[in-house]
């Protein structure tokens, strides 16, 4: 497929990834966790009922009622960005596109049976084509990959922990489960900057677009190199108080720190699997009825041992000297996934015996 921005620039190459899979940007973590959730047998009717309590319909309506609904004539600037980045994902049918008065740079997908995307005035205002086609991408990626829904319900949870943070019992466990889907988030949104790498395919409109989220949209003062130089910085420098201090900016975070987020998308780049992509090696969506959870969990396992193992981090590099080196100890997290992703397969058999396949 040919693209041309403007009629003064030239013209530059998209490939159009015809029937490609979400599986294709999914991080193994982020993939791991899903697929394990939904082989548990009658979990999606639980998320459905759990979602339908706050009606869907009224979400959007809040949109509609306060915010530009965007097609070809309004912000077709921005429609056009987002029909080409649909076009590049090869996604047939385009969820509802909203923009809403708020300066910051940001965006989100909301949404179960019909989700739909919402992106600040911010965005529109400070990103130029070819990022704001990346973002726009990032939230498809977030659609196709099927994160609307459980984001919208971390942030029902998020809320009720602050309802009920006068009850002990009650507030401790809420703030295990928004905890451990708060680990999943940060990784959900990894897949999705690999989605919209992949709907822009300019490595480049990526990093600046993480460079305007840390610096607000002005890049004319602002350096590539020494962005990515912050990234190294931040992964492994300073001494064991930057790590505790580190533990505390994320812990409680839904994003990774875009300094962060420039690494791993840079990361993997260099690993080849974009290029691969691109070149048309990917997993299609035809064949997600023959993906296995247990590779899947598998696959996240390594992910998070490969981590730990690669990692600069001064405490991470103390925990694999006084634990006895980074394979026993991810191989231990390993084994528990492992074991719970049997248990939710064998809950989530039915009579056939048969997996499920990951929904898209």
């Amino acid at each position: 497929m040919t693209t041309s921005d403007d009629a003064t620039q030239p013209v530059r190459r998209r490939v159009t990834l015809t029937g490609i899979s979400s599986r294709a940007w999914e991080h193994p973590a982020d993939r791991g966790a899903l697929s394990a959730l939904r082989e548990l047998r009658g979990f999606d009717d639980v998320v459905k009922t759990f979602f339908g309590m706050w009606n869907e319909r009224g979400f959007r309506l809040t949109f509609l009622a306060g915010s530009i609904r965007v097609d070809h004539r309004q912000y077709p600037r921005v429609y056009q960005r987002f029909t080409e980045a649909a076009a590049t994902l090869d996604v047939p049918d385009l969820p509802e596109l909203y923009v809403t008065q708020n300066p910051i740079i940001n965006g989100q997908a909301i949404g179960l049976d019909k989700p739909f995307i919402v992106i600040t005035t911010g965005a529109v205002e400070k990103l130029d084509d070819d990022e704001l086609r990346a973002l726009l991408g990032h939230e498809l990626g977030h659609v196709r990959s099927g994160h609307a829904v459980y984001k919208t319900i971390m942030s029902i949870l998020t809320s009720w922990a602050a309802n009920i943070s006068w009850i002990p019992v009650g507030a401790i466990a809420l703030r295990a489960i928004i905890a451990a889907m708060l680990e999943w988030w940060r990784k959900a949104e990894l897949s999705a900057d690999r989605a919209g790498l992949l709907a822009g395919q300019d490595p480049a409109a990526s990093l600046r677009l993480l460079m305007k989220l840390a610096g607000g949209g002005d890049l004319s003062q602002i350096d590539t190199a020494a962005f990515l130089e912050q990234a190294g910085e931040y992964e492994g420098g300073g001494d064991l108080r930057d790590s505790v201090h580190k533990i505390g900016i994320t812990a409680w975070s839904t994003h990774p720190v875009p300094v962060a987020r420039a690494a791993e998308l840079r990361k993997w780049v260099d690993s080849g699997e974009y290029s691969q992509i691109l070149a048309g090696d990917y997993p299609r969506r035809d064949d997600d009825g023959s993906s296995s959870v247990s590779e899947d969990v598998k696959a996240a396992a390594s992910a998070y041992k490969k981590d730990f193992s690669d990692s600069q981090d001064p405490l991470v590099g103390l925990l694999r000297r006084v634990g006895g080196g980074a394979s026993d100890m991810a191989g231990a997290a390993a084994g528990r996934a492992m074991n719970w992703a049997s248990d939710a397969r064998r809950r989530g058999q039915g009579d056939n015996g048969g997996e499920g396949a990951p929904q898209n």
